[in-house]
């Protein structure tokens, strides 16, 4: 963690600072993704899809078909979270 501050963590400490990131590299290895697990449990959108909507699902499924995608362990490590 030394020398690595990251945008909105300014206003904890360096030891609460410290803290979130073990916990971070923690929940992977007892095999809990932090970004799946709240979608998981959160209720269905029963909005209706706007052209925004639909645009930004088109570009996604484009990203994914090309392999433009990276896994949340990618995610964390190129945010210095995990090596």
């Amino acid at each position: 963690m030394e020398g690595r501050p990251r945008p909105g963590y300014e206003c904890y400490s360096r030891t609460e600072q410290h803290a979130a990131l073990r916990f971070l590299e923690y929940l992977p290895e007892r095999g809990v993704d932090p970004v799946l697990r709240p979608l998981a449990g959160a209720p269905e959108d029963d909005e209706p899809l706007i052209g925004e909507d639909r645009e930004a699902l088109r570009k996604g499924k484009e990203d994914v078909a090309a392999g433009r995608v990276m896994s949340t362990k990618e995610l964390l490590c190129s945010v210095g979270i995990e090596r």
